[in-house]
């Protein structure tokens, strides 16, 4: 029977390129919606840019941008990534979009409706040098269950605790460095810890197969209260004060929605982009989006990473509910991606893997596909990358096992027999095996036991490999009167071959297309059933696949001084830097002290006539006249942004005289070394209290 599917990935937020992690999670979809599909399946693969919240908002503002065209420049990025990794999305929109606008608001008076929201006066932080409220990712301390230290202010990295930025140890300002103050401001919550709420959630989390089991017992910690009344679901806060980049408050003047609440309405709000922009009618299907989402054979399966299991599996469904909205019939939650020493890979740290420079080095995006797939099962599981084990699995599987069938066997049978295939004996028993094949493997797709999948695939080309290896070929090739034994067992290895092109299909995108129209002479992709199809001809082999080689990993996590080229984050463990380029050699407390750096004040900036990249800055350092620096920042602040502030700079260099004036030294900033994929430029800020001329030390 035809299912009708509703598949989304977690949306990834619109301030910087995608990394490896989202890579993950987008192959671990495609893989299981394209198999659906490949079944028969109806699916709409929907995802979109989470292009809300403040720090969208002041890294637009760093760039000199308006948000819109700030978002707009990441989200030109995407379809490289995309299309170079073969996720197939049936469509990309954003969380700006009209579309999320209206449904977040309709959402809202829904839950205002069912008297779902309350105001209530709540103490924030507030950062005095910026004077604004602080969101919770720009306040940092420790975790106040586990003490963990550098945790943001909403939720913990190490012990996966929600909590309320007020509730962390010793806060700072991630912005300025500051102590926040707290303030007082009207906020609007969602009030998740009603009755109502609370009974549903119970009821929605107990259906069988809608959560996994370990999903489950964290759900039961976050809804247990104890004796003394204490634990339980508390409100949500779903507002935030204005400056803020979101979508306004319907009747609240100067409130905004906080953007985890329209962040997952953008699933929503993408899936009736496509249809309303005609998408649907082009596949042949003439729901509109509210006849498709009120169908109730319409199954909505969300993938999320674990890090944000909270939101989709008590936030998302009751907001749905109780705005007489269709809920999750399932979330899959997967684990993260990790270096070799377990540590969670992460852009920020510098620690993961860049997918366009994994690109750009022309490395086989299906071998990333194929490597990850065998890694992952149905649990909440981090799985690690390892560079050895990635060549050797892809290397050993791939071309050793799969790929060398179709070029040993097609040689025989092109030079000997024209292409045509033809079984000796009885096939019956060969359809009954790969029946087989197929049922265990289409079991393990269906419950994303991917691992299982590709291990069942891979000892299936064993027993191929084994059997054509046994009744050695090149003996028979040698015989005419054995013509037809040879004839039967390349027919036999080529059979399995197109089962085994079937079957990693979902995996090998690409490939598998190539092999059904090339190959086997087909003039469409490989549907499922085509597993169980006997081949009748092949054309010339032709090379599928190349080997992973030790220098291209060599070239994926070098150095800039071994390439000559600056590449993004680099390392799994060797270079854990968010500057993606080596430490610099080793200097002596000397040569250090030989530098004068120096607070100073920016007193005036412009920009420089003649000139796309400079600011001219008048510096207070301390000094009985100010400085002038030319500093080429200009694609990153305007001087409005400057004027007024402290930033450190070196004193003691040498004047340096230049087209549009004398530069009387130099301000310092941190930038990424692969500005192409990670742009942005950061002037360096000391912290409140220090003032113009005094020594960096």
């Amino acid at each position: 029977m035809s299912r009708k599917l509703f598949v989304t990935t977690a949306l990834p937020y619109a301030n910087a390129p995608f990394h490896v992690g989202h890579m993950m999670e987008y192959i671990q979809a495609d893989i299981w919606v394209r198999f659906q599909r490949m079944c028969g399946h109806e699916v709409l693969f929907v995802c979109a840019d989470d292009a809300h919240g403040a720090p969208i908002m002041i890294a637009a503002e760093n760039a000199g941008k308006t948000p819109q065209a700030f978002v707009a420049e990441i989200a030109s990025g995407r379809k490289e990534y995309l299309d170079g990794f073969h996720i197939s999305f049936d469509n990309w929109h954003s969380t700006d979009g009209p579309e999320n606008h209206a449904l977040a608001q309709d959402i809202y008076r829904h839950l205002l409706k069912e008297e779902l929201i309350a105001v209530k006066s709540v103490e924030q932080f507030f950062d005095p040098v910026k004077s604004m409220f602080l969101p919770d990712r720009y306040i940092k301390g420790e975790c106040p269950v586990c003490g963990a230290k550098d945790q943001y202010g909403d939720s913990c990295e190490v012990c996966g605790s929600v909590y309320a930025p007020t509730d962390l140890k010793n806060p700072y300002s991630t912005l300025t460095g500051a102590a926040p103050v707290m303030k007082s401001s009207e906020h609007y919550f969602f009030q998740l810890s009603s009755q109502r709420c609370l009974d549903f959630l119970k009821h929605w989390t107990s259906e069988p197969g809608r959560l996994q089991p370990e999903v489950l017992n964290k759900i039961s910690e976050w809804l247990k209260v104890d004796e003394q009344g204490h634990g339980g679901l508390a409100d949500w806060d779903i507002s935030r004060d204005a400056p803020y980049f979101g979508i306004e408050i319907p009747d609240a003047p100067g409130k905004y929605f906080y953007v985890w609440l329209d962040a997952p309405v953008g699933y929503l709000a993408s899936l009736k982009n496509y249809f309303d922009k005609g998408g649907a009618k082009a596949k042949g299907e003439l729901q509109s989006f509210d006849e498709f989402m009120a169908d109730p054979a319409v199954e909505q399966i969300h993938f999320i990473g674990k890090d944000i299991t909270y939101f989709h599996t008590l936030f998302w469904p009751a907001m749905l509910h109780f705005s007489g909205r269709k809920t999750p019939d399932r979330v899959f939650v997967h684990g993260f991606i990790t270096t070799s020493a377990g540590e969670k890979m992460s852009k920020s740290r510098g620690t993961g893997i860049s997918p366009l420079r994994y690109l750009d080095i022309g490395m086989n995006p299906e071998w990333l596909r194929y490597y990850i797939a065998a890694k992952l099962n149905s649990h909440v599981e981090d799985i690690e990358f390892n560079p050895e084990d990635f060549m050797a699995r892809v290397n050993s599987d791939l071309i050793g096992k799969y790929v060398n069938i179709a070029s040993r066997a097609a040689n025989f049978i092109n030079k000997r027999f024209a292409g045509v295939l033809r079984f000796a004996s009885d096939t019956a028993p060969l359809v009954d095996g790969a029946r087989a094949t197929v049922c265990s493997v289409r079991e393990s797709y269906e419950a994303r036991e991917f691992g299982k999948a590709l291990r069942d695939i891979m000892a299936a080309a064993d027993r191929i490999n084994v059997e054509f290896d046994a009744a050695q070929p090149w003996i028979l090739a040698k015989d005419d009167s054995r013509r037809e034994e040879l004839q039967d067992i390349c027919s036999r290895a080529l059979q399995g071959f197109k089962l085994l092109s079937v079957l990693l299909a979902p995996v090998l995108p690409a490939l598998a297309s190539r092999v059904a129209r090339d190959f086997f002479g087909l003039e469409r992709e490989f549907a499922w059933s085509d597993a169980e199809v006997l081949p009748i001809r092949v054309a010339p082999y032709r090379h599928l696949m190349h080997r992973v080689e030790e220098k291209q990993l060599d070239a994926l996590f070098a150095p800039p001084a071994a390439t000559g080229a600056e590449p993004p984050p680099a390392g799994i463990i060797a270079l854990p830097l968010p500057g993606g380029e080596a430490i610099a050699p080793t200097i002596a407390i000397d040569d250090f002290a030989k530098l004068d750096l120096r607070i100073a004040k920016i007193l005036a900036c412009e920009k420089v006539e003649g000139s796309t990249k400079l600011l001219r800055l008048t510096l207070d350092v301390g000094e009985p006249a100010p400085r002038t620096v030319f500093s080429g920042i200009q694609s990153a602040y305007t001087p409005e942004q400057l004027v007024g502030k402290l930033t450190v700079m070196v004193a003691n260099l040498a004047p340096r005289k230049m087209k549009f004036g004398l530069s009387e030294g130099m301000v310092l900033a941190a930038s990424h070394a692969d500005a192409k994929h990670y742009p942005g430029i950061f002037v360096l800020e000391p912290h409140s209290g220090a003032v113009p001329g005094l020594r960096v030390r």
